[in-house]
């Protein structure tokens, strides 16, 4: 089959599409054959080989994708399954890890997973609607609605707005009735993320987000008032004692990751004074990749595309990704 691989870490010039060995489904398994798969935030890492994981190699990049079955392994109970059947596996799978990152990934026409990963994808959802999904949208869907419990009203303020699952967030947010501020650091993502429904943005390149805060808002005060009542930071390193400064009496800051690194300093004395409450959301579940996928069917969700591009133009995309050139999601159709 055809493959984007590499076989070394370090750079993306090493990504190349070449012939590679199709996999072979066991007990307990099927075969998907591919129609679009997308970049994430951790593929620049992967190739990088800065993740800390033990990625094996040779290795195939993207972890996202839907597509059709073709196979089943041996003595596989169908369990209402067909050849053809439409999905959108969850592509952690256990014992092995995450699809790109662990495993190998779906920038490929072929993919092996467990059976039990399936997820039907709706009618009404297109392969490239369904692709974009499951890390970015799926883990927005966890963090905003799970684990974040984010009501109607609320204030949040979301860090780094403009990645995939960053523009997830603030649709959901937006859609939900929140006020949302959105950070980024060019004009014409802080544009992309108006249009999306976010009622302010702070362009971090000029701005500090810690005293826009306190004049939009006004400054956080023991007694209530001012500050904003979530953060939504997956970010760290130098951001996270920041945050703290942001949240009203009574706010709650919660992450996902920590892109800027993962032992921040903090401050702990915001934390009893504001009696402020910190929660993790861990990725998502399959409840949240088909709760997603049902909210793009119904037409209440339209996932962010930045581009949709052919097998050839990984390298390319991945890059573009890594030098923060993109709003949404990069599709990527074998």
């Amino acid at each position: 089959m055809r493959a984007v691989v590499f076989h070394e870490t370090g750079s993306i010039d090493g990504l190349h599409v070449e012939e590679f060995a199709e996999p072979v489904a066991g007990t307990g398994d099927v075969v998907i054959r591919v129609r679009a798969t997308s970049i994430n935030g951790f593929d620049p890492m992967i190739v990088a080989g800065s993740t800390g994981l033990k990625t094996p190699l040779p290795m195939i990049p993207c972890g996202d994708f839907a597509g059709d079955i073709v196979a089943f392994g041996p003595d596989t109970e169908p369990a209402g399954w067909s050849i053809g059947d439409r999905v959108c596996p969850h592509p952690f799978v256990l014992g092995e890890g995450m699809t790109g990152e662990t495993r190998l990934g779906a920038a490929c026409e072929l993919v092996r997973i467990p059976i039990s990963n399936l997820i039907r994808i709706p009618d009404a959802v297109s392969y490239v609607q369904a692709a974009s999904l499951p890390i970015a949208y799926g883990t927005a869907h966890r963090l905003v609605h799970t684990r974040g419990k984010i009501r109607s009203g609320e204030r949040v303020l979301i860090l780094g707005a403009t990645g995939g699952v960053g523009t997830a967030c603030v649709q959901m947010l937006s859609s939900l009735g929140c006020e949302v501020i959105a950070t980024g650091s060019a004009d014409w993502k802080l544009d992309k993320l108006r249009e999306l429904g976010a009622q302010h943005t702070i362009d971090t390149s000029k701005q500090d987000f810690v005293s826009t805060i306190h004049e939009k808002f006004g400054k956080p005060r023991m007694m209530g008032g001012g500050g904003v009542d979530v953060v939504v930071n997956y970010i760290g390193g130098d951001t996270w004692a920041q945050s703290l400064r942001c949240l009203a009496p009574h706010g709650r800051m919660i992450t996902c990751g920590a892109s800027a690194g993962y032992a921040p300093p903090t401050d702990i004395r915001f934390i009893w004074t504001m009696e402020q409450t910190i929660l993790g959301s861990n990725g998502w579940g399959a409840s949240d990749q088909q709760a997603v996928l049902e909210q793009v069917a119904t037409g209440s969700l339209e996932p962010v595309i930045h581009a949709v591009r052919p097998l050839e133009q990984v390298a390319a995309s991945i890059a573009e990704l890594a030098d923060r050139n993109v709003v949404g999601k990069i599709v990527i159709t074998p």
